[in-house]
């Protein structure tokens, strides 16, 4: 009792105290490379690897980062496996648990990992593999931590045709995690040296809506319009759908009782992925590849037929690449038109959306430059480039531009979101100088508004 009296009249805290006397002892040892990994791999990851803050192949994420944990040093990646032929099954509901599940182990992992390091003394964050993200930040930088690129550092892979990481082992049945912590180790793990991308191009065949291009192109709306369907943008369409019914009856003409049970379910069980195939069909990695090397078409028959055969509704934006070759390449999937659902608010998220929504399908053999001035906000200068089927953006306008077009932003919009014609927005007050049918032909290389009701 007299020693409790001296120490609150003056005397050092108990817990002070003993925390002094354990680092005296060294107690709070840091770790090093290999106790690191064993941490891991005890906590559950099937893999790990290490990188440095400093790592220029991350230095975008770093404002990220630090507002995770000040003082942030190194990035634990790690993978957990996925169940490769609960994945390749055709039955969605079966593919998404496993990746709802996985995602699930994932979060647990790193949970203990922390849970470890900071019984240790080491300070550590575990952001989340996935969903929740900052969604206040809608539509903007939602992300907490962007775990793809920070794998590829990791040396745990490298991104195929398909924008998965495949790990040299379990190909692309993996799903990412990584943890932030305060201190660092004597050495982190290098990139690898090659690709396991088999660059079979079985991703491009397999995904429904064209979304992967042979060449190495990419169509981000494509993939997030129907893929995620269920998810941020397609959620927002079908509350529109709702909300603009007249009635009962004018809500089931506009959406079937299928995909009215498929939301409450993925509102109510985690949302469903509606294809996932490019990574069904994948044969990458040391453990995957058997099967395909034995008898590719044998491999094509077991996992990539059935999902091209399988009747299911695909979700397409007007005007787009996928609405046009989906009936010619597919006869078992329905074609739905749904809205635009890649928000662009202001010229800046318009100019990215562009590269987001560009349909390359709709590009070919198009060479043209089109300059644009947007007085009522600068005003400001932009370049649009489409050549070889592809777009450029840049942040000024060019000497010898093919077209240039000077417009206020909500007439901007209405051209390329609504598909005002060129003519109609030079009778509202655009304009337009040099090649007409230049500057309109790129304007058709994006998709469009869905007229509602």
């Amino acid at each position: 009792m007299a020693h409790d009296l001296e120490t609150s009249h003056g005397g050092e805290h108990p817990d002070i105290a003993r925390w002094r006397e354990a680092a005296q002892q060294d107690d709070f040892a840091r770790l090093d490379r290999e106790g690191l990994r064993a941490l891991m791999l005890d906590c559950g990851a099937d893999d790990c690897g290490f990188v440095d803050v400093s790592d220029p192949a991350i230095a975008d994420q770093r404002a990220w980062i630090a507002a995770l944990l000040p003082g942030a040093r190194t990035l634990v990646s790690f993978v957990c496996r996925m169940n490769r032929d609960t994945v390749r099954t055709s039955v969605r509901s079966v593919a998404n648990e496993e990746f709802h599940q996985t995602y699930d182990d994932v979060n647990h992992v790193a949970r203990r990992a922390v849970r470890r390091l900071e019984d240790m003394g080491i300070g550590a964050v575990n952001p989340a593999a996935a969903f929740p993200m900052e969604a206040q930040a809608y539509p903007a930088g939602m992300r907490v931590i962007s775990h793809k690129p920070i794998a590829e550092a990791a040396g745990l892979g490298k991104m195929g045709l398909h924008r998965n990481v495949i790990h040299p082992r379990f190909g692309s049945f993996i799903l990412l995690g990584t943890i932030v912590i305060d201190c660092g180790i004597e050495s982190y793990s290098s990139p690898l040296d090659y690709s396991p991308c088999l660059d079979c191009k079985l991703c491009v065949a397999a995904c429904p809506v064209e979304a992967i291009g042979a060449d190495g192109t990419f169509n981000f709306s494509a993939c997030y319009t129907h893929n995620y369907r269920e998810f941020m943008g397609g959620f927002v369409d079908w509350v529109h759908e709702v909300v603009e019914a007249e009635d009962a009856d004018d809500y089931d003409a506009r959406v079937s009782p299928g995909e009215s049970v498929s939301m409450w379910q993925s509102l109510s069980f985690k949302p469903g992925y509606k294809a996932a195939y490019c990574l069904s069909v994948c044969p990458a990695g040391s453990d995957v590849l058997g099967p395909y090397v034995e008898d590719k078409i044998d491999y094509r028959k077991r996992f990539l037929d059935p999902l091209l055969a399988k009747p299911e509704t695909v979700y397409v934006l007007k005007n787009s690449d996928a609405e046009e070759s989906i009936p010619q390449r597919l006869k078992s999937k329905t074609v739905k038109v749904v809205d635009y659902n890649i928000p662009s608010g202001d010229p800046f998220s318009f100019l990215f959306g562009l590269t987001l929504t560009f349909q390359r399908r709709k590009a070919r053999g198009l060479d043209a430059v089109l300059a644009l001035t947007i007085p009522d906000h600068g005003p400001m200068q932009a370049t649009i480039r489409v050549r070889k089927s592809r777009i450029e953006i840049g942040l000024a306008v060019p000497e010898c531009p093919d077209a240039s077009l000077t417009a206020e932003w909500p007439l901007l919009h209405r051209i390329f979101r609504d598909a005002l014609s060129m003519e109609d927005a030079v009778k509202a007050g655009a304009e337009l100088s040099g090649d007409v049918e230049k500057a309109q032909a790129i304007r058709n290389c994006f998709p469009v508004y869905r007229p509602r009701g």
